[in-house]
């Protein structure tokens, strides 16, 4: 990965790209933010440039993630008693080259683990020591990359300290966490924070329109939905059948939400909803969350009569937009978000998703009769 390839962040490519003209740069570093606004990106491309001003030939190598110097640490579930990152190497290196933006979500449902903890462990921490106490096999630096370093557990935290304190000579160490919440506090003291904003709306669109062959329209739906996150826009781009498929379902729970008032026989229609979207994958259920959350927003603004802000309406299977955005105010809507959230922790914390599912469905039908 290299400066122009990394969508926007002008200012911080360049407070990075300068420390490194200056010989300004820390031993230790930690980068928050989200994988979508570029921070494993950002990372790969200031490795490639520390490593360029020692040998000019290593930057393809960096490019391919095969530089013998450069070693990774990343979450992965026990496998045959095993918990290092090495043993999923190739498979990590096959998502970042294609996916370079991807999240730990996505390398969750790369491996096909929804069910199972993926976690940096002690041994994990062994075997990186173990690494950097050799030379370098090029004769300058090594670089170390935990990525996802708030998914260390307490064991693999305290000996990361260790390593942290006692670095081996010409050693440099970049982490990635969505926040610092999950890190030990003796670890963001010895480290230099880095904060990775969100990307540009104008940026993402103009990386949209280069690399894709996209409408003005769409594009200008999916920088709305993004919200700065280049990820969560390609996967929107990419969704295609999804998009449908998701607003097949909202449109079917809102209305047996309507009807269960009148005909409590709809809920069993609600529990066969939630069925179906519980055979799905951890990844589909939580983007078909985050699709329900920006409807319902989107027909509060309809509703308050902001339409100018409203990018994107359901108006197939015959919906009545207008007459289903009447029913979201400031009575009802921050309940219907709040058990939305509420249902995306859940499974993230690999809760029943029937059970999740059915008991966000029949809430709804409370909720949305709700009168301002």
């Amino acid at each position: 990965m290299n400066w122009e390839n990394i969508a926007g962040q002008t200012n911080l490519k360049k407070l990075l790209r300068e420390s490194i003209a200056e010989n300004r740069v820390s031993h230790a570093q930690l980068f928050v933010g989200k994988e979508g606004y570029g921070i494993l990106p950002m990372v790969l491309a200031y490795a490639r440039e520390i490593f360029s001003q020692e040998n000019e030939h290593a930057a393809a190598k960096v490019e391919h993630l095969n530089h013998l110097d450069l070693h990774f640490s990343f979450p992965v579930f026990t496998d045959n008693k095993n918990s290092l990152s090495k043993n999923k190497f190739d498979e990590f290196r096959e998502m970042i080259l294609s996916s370079p933006y991807a999240s730990y979500d996505d390398w969750t449902a790369f491996l096909e683990s929804e069910n199972k903890q993926l976690f940096i462990s002690a041994d994990e921490i062994d075997d990186q020591n173990q690494k950097f106490s050799l030379k370098s096999f090029e004769g300058g630096t090594k670089i170390l990359i935990v990525w996802r370093a708030d998914k260390m557990n307490v064991a693999a935290s305290n000996k990361f300290l260790k390593f942290l304190e006692e670095p081996p000579a010409k050693t440099v160490i970049l982490l990635t966490a969505e926040s610092t919440n999950d890190i030990l506090p003796t670890i963001l003291s010895r480290t230099q924070i880095v904060e990775i904003p969100r990307i540009h709306d104008e940026d993402i669109e103009n990386y949209l329109k280069k690399n894709f062959s996209v409408s003005d329209e769409k594009v200008r739906e999916i920088v709305h939905e993004a919200q700065g996150d280049l990820n969560e826009a390609i996967k929107l781009l990419n969704s295609g059948d999804k998009s449908n498929e998701f607003e097949k379902l909202f449109v079917q729970w809102v209305r047996d939400a309507f009807m269960v008032k009148k005909k409590p026989e709809y809920l069993r229609s609600i529990i066969f909803w939630a069925r179906e979207i519980a055979g799905w994958n951890r990844e589909k259920q939580k983007n078909f969350l985050n699709y329900c959350s920006e409807i319902f927003r989107l027909a509060l603004l309809q509703n308050y009569q902001s339409e100018d802000l409203v990018y994107k309406k359901i108006n197939a299977n015959g919906f009545n937009w207008a007459g289903f955005s009447k029913f979201i105010s400031g009575a009802n809507i921050e309940s219907i978000l709040e058990e939305i959230n509420t249902a995306d922790l859940h499974l993230t914390r690999n809760g029943n998703p029937k059970i999740v599912w059915t008991d966000l469905g029949i809430k709804l039908s409370r909720y949305i009769h709700k009168s301002a």
